[in-house]
């Protein structure tokens, strides 16, 4: 198995609007990569061709990658049109390829009644049809797509996002393991827990950590989200990856965050802390 591995990407948005200011944080951090997903006040579903190329220009003069596309694909109704999903992936592709990236971060839909989760097992099978719907058209045209589990998603819990991803069985898509995420819809031990069940799956992390008392997010190893043990799984893994920081330390909203260039340094310190803890190497920028 070979040495594990993990570079250190960013939600830009989580830093501030403009880009510029985006990628002068980064860099002034060491980090490598930024997570595409709102620039200018816009999110990523509406950048035209002409702001992707500007988004592109301004990377490589920062020597920044964009790593993955924060796409908000599969935060809708799961029985909207499908054709309107097409759409949306299409011109996140279209987006992807202009930046260079070949990632793109998905959803699995708003079931009808988001009031409470105890229904949502209905509704694994038409997430697992949808998705694998637009699975196809992504490998069409070489691109992965990446599952992250949320609130008040189809895809919410440790149990259903197995389900999901063994019914899904699709080459181009993987996991993203959010641990805050899981610990803001009540699951306890996550990793100890969720690790056997989706570890074979996941191909990309979010980091931000949250506290089962109240949900409030805080920053890696500071929570319930098991960060460390995270951490010492991917390791004993050989993962070879992005650790990609969405630290929501000034406003933890359910489509974006903020944290601002303070509070970014913060959380990539503590998980920097955290590697180091557990011996988890990252790569040079």
């Amino acid at each position: 198995m070979a040495e594990a591995t993990f570079i250190l990407s960013a939600f830009g948005d989580e830093i501030a609007v403009k880009l510029h200011d985006q990628l002068r944080v980064l860099n002034e951090l060491r980090i490598p990569g930024l997570e595409l997903r709102t620039v200018w006040g816009k999110n990523v579903l509406d950048l035209d061709d002409e702001e992707a190329r500007k988004v592109a220009e301004l990377c490589a003069s920062a020597g920044v990658r964009v790593n993955a596309i924060g796409s908000p694909i599969g935060k809708s109704p799961i029985d909207g049109a499908m054709e309107e999903e097409f759409r949306k992936l299409d011109r996140i592709m279209r987006t992807a390829e202009i930046v260079g990236a070949r990632r793109i971060r998905v959803f699995s839909y708003y079931p009808p009644d988001t009031s409470t989760n105890a229904h949502y097992d209905r509704y694994v099978e038409p997430a697992v049809e949808r998705l694998a719907r637009l699975a196809e058209r992504a490998a069409a045209h070489g691109y992965q797509l990446m599952l992250e589990n949320e609130k008040e998603i189809v895809g919410d819990t440790v149990a259903r996002c197995a389900r999901i991803m063994q019914q899904l069985d699709q080459s181009n898509v993987c996991f993203v393991w959010d641990p805050a995420n899981f610990v803001q819809v009540g699951e306890e031990r996550v990793t100890e827990r969720g690790w056997p069940l989706l570890g074979p799956y996941v191909g990309y992390v979010h980091i931000k950590d949250a506290h089962l008392s109240d949900g409030s997010v805080c920053a890696a190893g500071e929570g319930d989200g098991q960060v460390p043990e995270l951490l010492m799984r991917l390791r004993e893994a050989g993962y070879q990856g992005i650790l990609a920081l969405e630290p929501h330390l000034a406003i933890a909203g359910h489509s974006s965050g903020f944290s601002g260039p303070e509070g970014m340094a913060y959380a990539a310190q503590a998980l920097r802390r955290l590697m180091a803890e557990v011996g988890c190497v990252e790569a040079a920028a």
